[in-house]
């Protein structure tokens, strides 16, 4: 498994600006759409926008854990989860709720990036899949993540405008 699967979406942005933008990015999209726009699957299997935007709040939640955990603990083991386990809750939030969730965790976990120093960016942590990686990767799995799901959000929009 590779240590960042999402590394190929940031290419060589600066994270920190995309993880920055996201949450206006994600509103000026839903802004165009309706409420039960939001809520349609593009495709049978295919997260709504609103399962997406649900999906970003639960990983924005794990991501900002597995920092703390890292700068508070030496050589630390984060934790994988399932995101099609986790998903099969979505149904119980709605997508204001969820955009919430997402933008509050996001705006907590953006002053922590902003207290973090070049030898915090290198702190060893270790996710039992994809192996041994620093700080710093946790936070660019995070934007590239980020660029997907906007980028996904985008063909929604589009098709739904169409």
């Amino acid at each position: 498994m590779e240590l960042n699967p999402y590394e190929k979406f940031l290419g060589d942005e600066d994270p920190v600006p995309v993880l920055f933008t996201t949450t206006n990015r994600l509103k000026e999209l839903a802004d165009q759409l309706t409420e039960d726009q939001l809520d349609m699957a593009p495709e049978t299997g295919k997260w709504s926008i609103r399962e997406i935007v649900a999906h970003m709040a639960d990983c924005e939640l794990a991501f900002g854990f597995r920092l703390r955990q890292t700068l508070s603990q030496e050589h630390a083991m984060i934790q994988p989860f399932d995101q099609e386990i986790w998903a099969e809750r979505y149904g119980a939030y709605d997508f204001a709720s969820a955009m919430a969730m997402f933008e509050a965790t996001r705006n907590w976990n953006m002053k922590l990036l902003g207290t973090v120093s070049e030898a915090d960016q290198h702190r060893p942590t270790t996710h039992p899949e994809r192996g041994t990686m620093i700080f710093w990767t946790i936070v660019e799995t995070m934007a590239g993540h980020d660029i997907n799901h906007l980028e996904q959000v985008g063909r929604i929009v589009t098709a739904e405008r169409v």
